[in-house]
């Protein structure tokens, strides 16, 4: 699951590369056009699916634990016809209230609305795609879901690219029709999404009809009490999954006019700025905070599991196990990258030394976001699902409050810090909470955190070291000169956090006997 995100990901960030070159001048403006576009779809994707993908992985989850495997594929049957009604009410009500929704905080624009409402044919067919992928990892079975998730991306991003280089470069064409195309490839990848996932659904139907055959059938559940189960568990998957989204939302419709109070500049001006955090600098952690997401998705069922089972120790040993494989992998991958902002937003922007600042802060911002979705992900997983959304309401409070102030005094850097200082608060409760309420150890990754920041830092100091000196040959300002400075940089950090953990065995404590296993297959000791 973590692979297929990452490489979906990763995929989703290496077309920008083209794209952006290939937009010209109007790079900025289009990827605002984009992130604008992509932050109303993603909240009507959350709606339309209804969080019923999550809620169905872990409701298969709880009734298989159970050997109630029937009524399982029923709630997925019946799910499929509450996925369509609901996919083609959230499509109409994005196409036609895109005019409303289409504003810069003062007025609509005629490009966003366009945009957007190219967006709306995916949202036809996402959220079958969506719980067809949640049916799987209710049986834990993530290599579905991966496939189709690197299967769509591959077929949205040949779709992205093909059309901006036709109107682009053959035609010459609009920049705004380019865009218009790159968000239908939501739709196309879809499409070859499902393509996928019913193929395995078809290579696994025997196996599946075993354990259907097999089940106790103890258990009487109709048809209305699985739309109750599924709608009481979606309601809250909506709010929660939305987090991040709310925390954009905020920034999408507040940030143009209170930066517009405070300095003179044009729209489009203020609009390149808004695209350096929202899509540009996002694009690229968003890889990492991947990796939190893929971890994410695999702990609820697992966690629902042992819920169901009433089996405590082990809901406080997944706990410390999923907090600790996240922070071991997020933390050096945010530093790494903080350490390499400057070439790797020339590898795939061009040099900006605003931007490669943006990122910079954005890096250390990606472990918040991580972070948040571990924790909100494992409160699902115990069906605390009011406390989530609880925690998650008081931490946009304090991101709204902040909103303005940090702007006033941070200007383009302010919306990631009033999101830093919210998804603190957020993580901070919902920690306390679970070392309360479910006997987490938390002095034990307190003291694994530690040593990952101090060994992260040196990590980082190297590149950092690595990105200066090897600037004065390997100009930063040029792509392909940036791109060698990023290797060797990457290298050398992978190099050295390497060393530390398996010079102190922190990857042994972490990982167990599968470290050790493929310690020994490396003939590393």
């Amino acid at each position: 699951m973590t692979f297929g995100s990452i490489a979906s990901r990763i995929l989703g960030a290496l077309y920008i590369i083209p794209w952006y070159a290939w937009m010209g001048h109007y790079g900025n403006i289009a990827n605002a056009l984009t992130a604008r576009s992509y932050n109303i779809y993603s909240i009507f994707i959350l709606i339309s699916t209804a969080g019923i993908p999550g809620a169905v992985a872990k409701q298969v989850a709880k009734y298989n634990a159970l050997n109630e495997y029937g009524i399982g594929r029923k709630l997925f049957r019946k799910g499929l016809i509450l996925m369509a009604v609901l996919g083609v009410i959230s499509a109409a009500i994005m196409y036609f209230a895109a005019p409303i929704l289409a504003s810069n905080g003062s007025q609509s624009d005629p490009r966003q609305v366009a945009v957007m409402r190219s967006l709306s044919y995916a949202i036809l067919i996402i959220p079958i795609l969506s719980i067809m992928r949640g049916y799987f990892q209710g049986y834990a079975d993530m290599m579905p879901s991966a496939m189709s998730q690197f299967v769509e991306q591959f077929a949205r991003v040949i779709w992205m690219l093909l059309t901006a280089y036709v109107i682009m470069q053959v035609q010459h064409g609009s920049y705004v029709h380019a865009v218009i195309q790159s968000n239908l490839a939501a739709a196309i990848g879809a499409i070859f999404g499902i393509a996928i996932l019913l193929w395995f659904l078809f290579t696994r139907r025997q196996r599946l009809n075993d354990l259907v055959a097999n089940s106790n059938n103890a258990i009487q559940v109709s048809t209305g009490g699985l739309f109750a189960e599924i709608i009481e568990q979606a309601i809250p998957f909506i709010i929660i999954d939305a987090g991040i989204q709310l925390f954009y939302l905020v920034d999408q419709y507040s940030f143009h006019p209170m930066i517009a109070s405070l300095v003179h500049a044009s729209s489009d001006t203020i609009e390149g700025w808004y695209a350096l955090f929202a899509l540009n600098a996002n694009k690229l952690i968003m890889i990492i905070v991947s990796l939190a997401s893929a971890m994410a998705v695999t702990a609820i069922p697992l966690l629902s599991a042992a819920h169901t089972q009433g089996d405590y120790r082990s809901i406080s040993k997944q706990i410390s196990n999923t907090l600790d494989l996240f922070l071991f992998v997020m933390i050096p991958a945010s530093f790494g990258m903080a350490g390499i902002a400057t070439p790797i937003y020339t590898v795939f922007y061009s040099y900006d030394p605003l931007g490669s600042n943006v990122l910079y802060l954005s890096s250390f911002t990606a472990i918040t976001l991580g972070l948040f979705t571990v924790l909100m992900a494992i409160l699902q997983g115990l069906s605390e699902n009011g406390l989530a959304i609880k925690y998650l309401v008081i931490g946009l409070i304090i991101k709204f409050i902040l909103q303005y102030p940090m702007i006033y005094l941070f200007k383009v850097y302010g919306p990631l810090t009033s999101t830093n200082i919210g998804m603190l608060i957020i993580i901070f409760l919902a920690i306390k909470h679970l070392e309360f309420s479910y006997d987490f150890n938390l002095g034990r990754t307190a003291r694994r955190f530690t040593g990952i920041v101090v060994f992260s830092a040196m990590m980082f100091a190297v590149v950092k070291f690595v990105v200066f000196f090897g600037g004065k040959f390997l100009s930063p300002e040029r792509r392909i000169s940036a791109l060698a400075l990023v290797v060797l940089a990457v290298i050398a950090g992978v190099i050295v956090y390497g060393f530390m953990v398996l010079k102190t065995g922190l990857l042994q404590k972490i990982m167990g006997s599968k470290a050790t296993r493929l310690l020994n297959k490396l003939h590393i000791s």
